[in-house]
């Protein structure tokens, strides 16, 4: 871990951005995208686009890479990240940037602050980090695009996510409150406390238990069940109470294996306190004890959230079959 390599931000210019910009824009549709597709998308002559290809390749924002049919250039991890910064950069929604605070599988985690000097968390979802050959070996199951990219992966997480954490914060949920976004980046509330992980023992696990069981049934109720809800997704504030994170695998109770990820959730916290606290309960929720009271999986949906992003992003979590 360490602090997030801002160092060139500062000092890219427009042209550099709208190169950056173009080379997004081509893949799109091309896994490497040729010189000249580059200097056409970003409207900058050949000559100079090239020279500004080579700066941003030797910075490791672009990589330059040799195809079957044709030579061209991707973006990297830095590249995609510096296009998203500088957008929220430009809304002062960042100001500076701090250390890294957390890592997982399809995330990194950072604080950053506002204009104000007030320190949030930055998330960059990390979808396809085993790049397109990985993707390829997967099979194409995105019938109407030729590359699943880790581009495409990345934003619609995040876009998913962003949805999820605004419809439940504008629910009284205990999540960190979503402040903005953009392409794969997230930026939320600073949350104060602990992963549960990490908590040795707790002053009354039996209040805790219920607590966390009850808040998988008010998830259900409004809809949608978390799908990955375990000690690493949930943290302790300092007043003891819980706060839940990281929602990119939620799904909705119409989901027809919906009743088979409620008993997911529910098993591991039942795991989890039965190892770390030696706690045990005979009461847990079922999906029986389900009681609907809000569509938020509808809302969310209708915000942009298309089936077709949420059946990707199952399939890349390995939540779906093909």
């Amino acid at each position: 871990m360490g602090k997030l390599n801002v160092s060139m931000l500062r000092y890219l210019t427009k042209e550099d951005f709208r190169v950056l910009t173009a080379v997004e824009m081509g893949m799109k549709n091309h896994e490497i995208v040729p010189g000249s597709l580059i200097a056409s998308i970003a409207s900058l002559r050949h000559g100079g686009v090239h020279k500004i290809l080579k700066d941003l390749s030797k910075h490791r924002l672009l990589s330059y890479e040799r195809g079957n049919r044709c030579d061209g250039y991707r973006l990297t991890n830095a590249g995609y990240d510096y296009l998203a910064l500088k957008s929220l950069a430009s809304r002062d929604v960042i100001a500076s940037f701090g250390n890294q605070i957390g890592t997982g599988k399809e995330s990194n985690i950072y604080v950053v602050g506002d204009q104000e000097g007030r320190q949030t968390c930055l998330k960059l979802h990390r979808l396809g980090r085993t790049c397109f050959r990985k993707v390829r070996e997967k099979r194409d199951y995105h019938k109407n695009r030729k590359h699943m990219n880790w581009l495409y992966l990345s934003r619609i997480s995040a876009t998913k996510e962003f949805a999820y954490m605004k419809a439940l914060k504008d629910r009284g949920f205990p999540i960190p409150t979503p402040i903005d976004f953009n392409r794969h980046c997230i930026i939320m509330d600073l949350v104060q406390g602990f992963p549960l992980q990490n908590v040795a023992e707790v002053d009354d696990p039996a209040d805790l238990y219920d607590k966390l069981m009850n808040l998988l049934l008010k998830f259900a109720g409004h809809g949608v069940i978390h799908g990955d809800f375990n000690e690493f997704n949930i943290m302790l504030g300092d007043d003891g109470k819980p706060i839940i994170i990281d929602f990119p695998q939620m799904v909705s109770t119409a989901h027809p294996d919906a009743k088979m990820f409620f008993e997911r959730d529910v098993n591991c916290i039942r795991d989890f306190f039965k190892r770390r606290f030696e706690y045990e309960s005979e009461i847990a929720p079922s999906f029986d004890d389900i009681c609907r009271v809000d569509a938020l999986d509808a809302e969310v949906a209708a915000s942009g959230v298309t089936k077709q992003m949420e059946k990707d992003l199952r399939l890349e979590y390995g939540m779906d079959e093909e």
